[in-house]
């Protein structure tokens, strides 16, 4: 009993402490938190750039349609018998001022144009204009010249009546396609179309109306 009651007590150190638990439990859970505020930073930010991506491609980066325009129609050779008729065998030479309108944030590449006459139905002439490209929110104008050949107008029933009113009617159709890429991450091809009617003036050889309407396939 006595050596049982000599034996030292054990070191405070030795001790089994609560502390030391409740320290690293503390810790975890600080740095539970730092990992979920952290993980909520990111997922908040990549949520906020998913949503302005969004909002830009449907507005700055949206695909716009580009639009081709009918400047003008100049007759720069035409010959007449008379003052009145077209001479059979010669050529009618008419330059076409065409734009095209790039309403995008990125440049329009567009192929070879074709530009087509029509006298009642029946193909009098055609031309090409060589490929090119449109700057962002650019217009780009050129000037294409197409021979009429004057034979095929003479063919037409219709030419006596148009001589008689000193105007000729005439149908072009013009066609651009190319492509429209946005940091190569949206591409659209497209192709516009644009039939244009117009009267010419047999004496003065100028245009006298012209009406348009333009279609765009994607």
């Amino acid at each position: 009993m006595e050596r049982d009651q000599a034996k030292p007590l054990a070191p405070i150190s030795d001790l089994p402490s609560s502390d030391g638990g409740e320290a690293a439990l503390h810790l975890k859970l600080v740095r539970r938190k730092k990992f979920v505020k952290c993980f909520g930073f990111v997922a908040a930010l990549a949520i906020i750039l998913a949503v302005v991506i969004i909002i830009l491609i449907f507005t700055v980066f949206r695909v716009k349609d580009p639009i081709i325009n009918m400047n003008g129609v100049a007759v720069t050779r035409l010959e007449l018998i008379n003052g009145t008729t077209p001479k059979p065998g010669s050529n009618i030479s008419v330059t076409v001022d065409v734009s095209v309108k790039n309403p995008n944030v990125a440049s329009f590449k567009y192929r070879n144009t074709t530009t087509t006459l029509y006298y009642y139905g029946k193909v009098v002439g055609d031309a090409r204009g060589p490929p090119g490209r449109a700057k962002a929110r650019r217009t780009v104008r050129m000037n294409i010249t197409i021979d009429i050949i004057v034979d095929r107008v003479l063919a037409s029933p219709n030419l006596v009546t148009d001589v008689r009113s000193g105007t000729l009617t005439m149908v072009s159709y013009s066609r651009v396609g190319g492509r429209i890429n946005i940091l190569n991450i949206i591409k659209r091809h497209v192709t516009v179309k644009m039939n244009c009617s117009m009267t010419v003036n047999i004496f003065s050889q100028a245009i006298q109306q012209q009406k348009c309407k333009q279609q765009v396939d994607v």
